[in-house]
């Protein structure tokens, strides 16, 4: 492949749109504005930028199934994507269909079972957005997966992301970074055994850790690990909102 497939969009489903709406307001501090679509369908800005979506649980998720975003991959052709998944052992999960006015988009899961989407725009190619890092956007992209090695070789294959630094956890075994581009975008590892199912996160850039730990807080919601200082001096947190949804932040050092 000779073009690198970057993410380009992030959606929440949650239980409680207003609720989360409010909690992600406060935390990540974007400013949620309604889309006009003919389903209740809510944008995610950074300045003037759509950043994200949110919307309620659709009426097929299965019952009791927790909030969960998802990332949207930009492609050149949805349906060949689509394709492509299946045809190497992954799975078509929503068989790709039109948003009116809007794109085109499928979800689909590797073999492992890690999901997310994959969309072409109207344009055929994503809109520019704020400047990477910029509070509010997306800064990392992390699976855990079944198995890290084999997973990445996947995603390689279906993207064209290419392998960065390998770092080496110890007994939780090896961090490998991607590339859509010229700079990291994220990494893959293989999930530790408490996690249940293998699954990609998101971590939304924030100005200061210690100051958005308290957001989280205030706002209903808990910190499950973290703060933690990573390799480059970042800070993270892994966090849970009050609707059960997981999110990641990131920031710079402290």
């Amino acid at each position: 492949m000779s073009t690198a497939c970057p993410f380009v969009w992030y959606e929440l489903m949650s239980t409680d749109p207003a609720a989360a709406a409010a909690f992600y307001g406060s935390v990540v501090g974007w400013k949620v504005v309604d889309a006009g679509m003919p389903m209740p369908y809510s944008l995610l800005m950074v300045g003037e930028h759509h950043v994200g979506g949110l919307m309620g649980m659709p009426p097929e998720a299965p019952a009791g199934m927790p909030p969960v975003w998802t990332g949207y991959v930009g492609v050149a052709d949805v349906d060949a994507a689509a394709a492509r998944f299946e045809a190497a052992g992954g799975k078509i999960c929503r068989p790709p269909e039109d948003i009116p006015d809007v794109g085109r988009f499928a979800v689909v899961s590797d073999p492992q079972g890690g999901t997310l989407c994959v969309y072409t725009d109207k344009a055929g190619s994503a809109a520019q957005g704020p400047a990477p890092g910029t509070p509010g956007t997306v800064g990392w992209h992390e699976l855990m997966a079944l198995d890290g090695a084999t997973a990445f070789a996947f995603y390689a294959q279906q993207f064209g992301w290419t392998a960065a630094e390998a770092i080496d956890m110890g007994p939780m075994g090896t961090y490998q970074l991607f590339a859509a581009g010229a700079e990291p975008i994220g990494g893959i590892m293989t999930k530790p055994p408490e996690m249940p199912v293998p699954a990609w996160g998101y971590y939304f850039n924030v100005p200061a850790i210690d100051a958005a730990v308290e957001r989280v807080k205030a706002a209903g919601g808990q910190v499950v690990n973290g703060p933690m200082e990573v390799p480059g001096g970042s800070w993270i947190i892994n966090a849970q909102d009050p609707q059960g949804g997981m999110f990641s932040l990131v920031a710079p050092a402290r």
